[in-house]
């Protein structure tokens, strides 16, 4: 069994026992009008927030939103997503530190997650993530790691490559999936799921999309239903209606 590699303080996770500094004054909302934000990045972020009724419940999306524009969720970043949410940087930064997804310490470029999950585990998917684990050995800039559940049971074992899926990968593939990495270009073209062929037999033509199954109404010609089942019965009618 390989052994666990681990950071200075033991731990598989970078900063968990890191302290907070219980005498330091708690900081504010950061003034948008001083707090240099970049205007596509602030752009984005309202956008997100527009979509909401609660400003708060944009705090994901914003925060990858920055994360993809700086490379991490840095304290600057946080503090200009905070600025235009009208947010304190310590509620952001509670949400970032929760979600393992965002990275509070710099991490490299690239971002791959093996699952290891039931059904890739049973599909050869802990020697796969073993596998990838010693191509990437020393390479800063390739962040690897094993992910509980990516949802892509069918294509088993699967890893996410920069956010594309791609399964089943063969360990033999292993080395050419990282020279692609390391090139920029397409990681096992073949093998991505958005390049998988649709079930449904109106993917891809054009026009508005067709809808499955028959309407509320029922298929033509029969005594189908008319309304939702929520809908309110019809009040009575005659003498028993005036009883109240």
């Amino acid at each position: 069994m390989k052994a666990v590699k681990r950071f200075e303080h033991g731990s598989r996770v970078p900063g968990w026992d890191e302290s907070a500094d219980l005498d330091k004054d708690p900081k504010g909302i950061p003034d948008l009008a001083t707090t240099p934000v970049p205007a596509e990045l602030r752009a984005e972020i309202e956008a997100h927030m527009a979509k909401y009724p609660d400003r708060r419940s944009a705090s994901l999306p914003a925060l990858a939103a920055v994360q993809r524009y700086h490379g991490w969720c840095s304290p600057e970043a946080i503090d200009q997503a905070a600025a235009v949410m009208q947010l304190t940087p310590a509620y952001l930064a509670a949400v970032a530190t929760f979600y393992d997804m965002f990275d509070t310490v710099p991490m490299g470029s690239h971002r791959v997650y093996v699952c290891t999950n039931i059904s890739c585990s049973l599909n050869g998917g802990r020697a796969l993530y073993e596998r990838i684990l010693d191509e990437a050995d020393g390479d800063p800039d390739i962040d690897v790691r094993h992910f509980e559940c990516l949802g892509a049971c069918d294509i088993a074992p699967m890893a996410s490559v920069d956010g594309v899926y791609v399964g089943p990968i063969e360990t033999s593939e292993v080395p050419a999936m990282f020279e692609q990495i390391r090139a920029g270009k397409a990681v096992l073209p073949s093998k991505q799921l958005i390049k998988r062929k649709s079930v449904d037999p109106n993917a891809g033509v054009p026009g508005p999309p067709k809808a499955f199954g028959a309407p509320m109404g029922g298929v033509e010609g029969t005594d189908g239903p008319v309304a939702p089942i929520e809908q309110a019965d019809d009040p009575p009618e005659g003498p028993e209606a005036d009883e109240d």
